[in-house]
């Protein structure tokens, strides 16, 4: 029997007693509330993403997404994406000298 999201494809967990969210230093201990944390994690175990919203405030899936096609890419090519970066946008070699070409393409 399946629950009220359908098929999921991705993990899914309940955090009831507030570990993961003291874990990762997201529970407001005094509320017992926690923020909206998002934590991007490769699949090397490596912390890539942090970001930590206020309650008020949501996360953007987009903005997720972007993200991870980001270090994805990062990891494949070794480019970097520099800020605003979209999938198919052109991207920068890290060198200093380098990094002139993506500079002058895009001023």
């Amino acid at each position: 029997m399946l629950g009220g999201l359908g098929d999921l494809k991705i993990p899914l967990l309940a955090d009831k007693s507030m570990k993961i969210a003291r874990d990762y230093g997201v529970l407001q201990e005094e509320s017992g509330v926690p923020f909206r944390g998002l934590f991007i994690i490769d699949d090397k175990g490596n912390l890539r993403q942090v970001t930590v919203n206020d309650l008020p405030v949501g996360r953007s899936v987009d903005e997720t997404l972007r993200l991870v096609e980001a270090f994805r890419y990062t990891d494949e090519f070794g480019e970097v994406c520099p800020a605003n970066w979209k999938p198919g946008s052109k991207t920068m070699v890290a060198d200093p000298h380098k990094s002139k070409d993506y500079f002058n393409a895009v001023n």
